[in-house]
């Protein structure tokens, strides 16, 4: 696979608590998101910024990423967009996710068939559809992206780490 370049997130993150949540972001209105940089990002903002160069090892990914709160009840969605440095096709994407241990692509939007985050509430995985090309940059792909945030969420990436390393 072709080194990435940049890597776009804007993420519509569900609340953990949604009772809670909604009444906090029914009574802030627009101020619920708290502007903490100087370019106009929130800290959700920021945090996608600093934790996808960690976890990909790679300070010099540029990232560009928009959350938003949204009244749901579980489940994080993510609409990617990646640039590589050469020619990756739909395809060979495609393949690359499938391969990936907890991802299970789901891509079918002829019938309809792409995650949604009120059906796949409860579940461990990590689902993937809408793969496409990104006619707006060079050798750019754009996904979209769900997990339930609860189920799949540091708990269980620690586990299933833990797993992996212990006999």
């Amino acid at each position: 696979m072709e080194k990435i370049l940049t890597f776009a997130v804007p993420c519509y993150n569900s609340a953990a608590y949604m009772d809670h949540c909604v009444e906090t972001l029914l009574a802030a209105g627009p101020e619920a998101e708290i502007i903490l940089v100087d370019d106009g990002s929130t800290k959700e903002e920021w945090k996608m910024v600093v934790e996808t160069k960690k976890i990909m090892g790679d300070p010099s990914i540029e990232v560009a990423a928009t959350c938003v709160r949204v009244p749901v009840l579980r489940c994080h969605g993510e609409a990617i967009n990646v640039e590589f440095a050469g020619e990756v096709t739909v395809e060979a994407a495609r393949a690359a996710l499938e391969a990936a241990p907890g991802v299970e692509v789901m891509d079918d939007t002829a019938n309809k068939v792409y995650p949604m985050p009120g059906l796949l509430a409860g579940t461990d995985g990590t689902f993937v559809g809408r793969l496409r090309k990104d006619p707006t940059v060079p050798h750019g792909i754009a996904f979209w992206d769900v997990a339930d945030q609860i189920r799949k969420g540091a708990a269980l990436n620690a586990v299933q780490i833990a797993q992996l390393l212990l006999p």
